[in-house]
């Protein structure tokens, strides 16, 4: 069976099995590296350099979403134009998305390194955490182009039917990442620049790896010199689709400096070391969920492209059941373990670890929703619905968490910072369960108006024009 016999015909749990495991596996993988690399910054270096990277993180937001914003934009099209029988222009698409992946992350480097102090103390820095800050930064941002390639076309090898491919991705860069973390801080003792020097080598390591994939013949969506020249049309297909998880990162960006901000001054910088650690373990327990949306997005947009309609609605309703029970599991942990999460990054800090405790419980007070949550508003970019995704995603992370962050530590202090989380989680949920049941009466509407027309065109008859049922 082919890819494309695959994706039209097989079960659908087998093939959502199939696609989101080597995902979730590639993700945690990488999200878990990550969190190595923040516990060996915080053992081996201490509280001021995890609450640098802290202030560094809406820098890395940022890349992240210049990399989703033509990633996963280009991702969903090439899974909808394969589902339509158009390679050619899947690979356009491709080749278009690989020069825009390269370009905008060595823009942004060029402005970073110009503006490099005033956008760090922008972003909370104190004093004795700026050193750090810039150190890790100017770095990462050297290496910025590396991570955008990894992480863009990654999402290419999983919209062609190779999820597999797609997790060696990741567990390759995760692998080198914790080794040379580990070498450069505790062996070499380079401090905070050897973890950003890990960094890059790893993602540069991992760009090698997709590369080679798409120039050495193995990829079914072809990388071809004459499709790497961006035209508009194609580039604006993108950028709508691209646009919710970029917008979702952009506000995440916006949102992680006005809570450094706030944080800042409520509690210091043992507040941003204590959620940076929040963070990290938020990281374990998104990706999974993420993980198993984005494995999921493939089969969405290919069924969806042919007008699967019943394979598209079951593929999204095995994946948000699947993340529920992540988040749920997710959930049950951090109340099981909450000390023994926070001590592997606090170097025996008890005040450090009492306060990330408590804002760790309070933070996730409503984690279970987010798998419902997160899974349907990736369903909608996986459908090109751009508009839909871009509404979802900005109102858990922008439209209802900033201004309750705003206003809550009126009230509250520094409990109104950690409160805001769980509110904007059940508010979000609660809209995307609304955006869900609309489009999947529309898409009923649309399911039996294709049956009336296919009924009567065997019949011989022809269809009305316009006929809805």
């Amino acid at each position: 069976m082919d890819r494309s016999e695959q994706m039209r015909d097989q079960s659908i749990g087998k093939l959502l099995w199939s696609f989101s495991l080597p995902t979730i596996v590639g993700m945690l993988v990488s999200s878990l590296y990550n969190v190595i690399a923040r516990i060996f910054v915080g053992r081996g270096i201490g509280s001021l350099a995890i609450a640098a990277t802290t202030v560094a993180f809406p820098i890395m937001i940022m890349l992240m979403a210049v990399s989703l914003l033509i990633g996963v934009g280009a991702t969903a099209l090439i899974s909808l134009k394969l589902g339509e029988q158009k390679k050619d222009e899947a690979e356009k698409v491709a080749g278009n998305a690989m020069t825009m992946l390269i370009l905008l992350p060595a823009i942004l480097a060029v402005l970073f390194l110009l503006f490099t102090e005033p956008i760090l103390i922008a972003f909370g820095a104190s004093a004795a955490v700026l050193p750090y800050a810039r150190d890790f930064t100017q770095i990462i941002m050297l290496g910025s182009v590396f991570g955008s390639i990894s992480m863009g076309m990654n999402n290419f090898i999983r919209a062609e039917g190779n999820p597999k491919m797609a997790m060696y991705t990741q567990i390759l860069g995760a692998v080198v990442s914790v080794a040379l973390n580990y070498v450069f801080i505790f062996i070499f003792h380079w401090g905070i620049k050897g973890s950003a020097f890990a960094t890059i080598l790893a993602q540069l390591v991992s760009a090698i790896w997709v590369l080679s994939y798409f120039f050495t013949g193995r990829s079914l969506v072809k990388i071809r010199w004459q499709n790497l020249r961006p035209t508009w049309p194609v580039l604006a297909s993108i950028m709508a689709i691209g646009f919710a998880p970029f917008a979702m990162q952009a506000a995440s960006c916006i949102q992680q400096l006005i809570l450094n901000k706030t944080l800042m001054f409520y509690g210091g910088d043992m507040a941003l070391a204590a959620i940076g650690i929040v963070m990290s373990i938020s990281t374990l327990l998104f990706m999974p969920v993420l993980g198993l949306s984005q494995g999921a997005q493939p089969i969405i947009g290919y069924n969806y492209g042919a007008r699967q309609y019943k394979r598209v609605r079951e593929t999204w309703r095995m994946a948000v059941l699947a993340g529920t029970g992540i988040a749920l599991a997710g959930y049950l942990a951090i109340h099981i373990w909450p000390v023994q999460l926070v001590e592997l990054f606090s170097k025996g800090d008890t005040a450090l670890t009492a306060m990330t405790v408590h804002a760790m419980i309070i933070f996730f007070a409503l984690l279970p929703v987010l798998g419902f949550q997160i899974t349907s508003s990736i369903y909608f970019q996986a459908v090109g619905k751009g508009k839909q995704a871009a509404i979802l995603s900005l109102s858990r992370q922008f439209l209802i968490f900033i201004p309750l962050l705003l206003i809550l530590p009126y009230f509250w202090g520094i409990d109104g910072v950690w409160r805001t989380a769980p509110i904007s989680d059940g508010l979000s949920a609660a809209l995307t369960a609304v955006f869900i049941y609309v489009e999947m009466k529309k898409m009923r509407r649309e399911e039996s108006r294709q049956a009336w027309e296919d009924g009567n065109e065997e019949n011989g008859a022809e269809p009305i024009p316009g006929s809805a049922l």
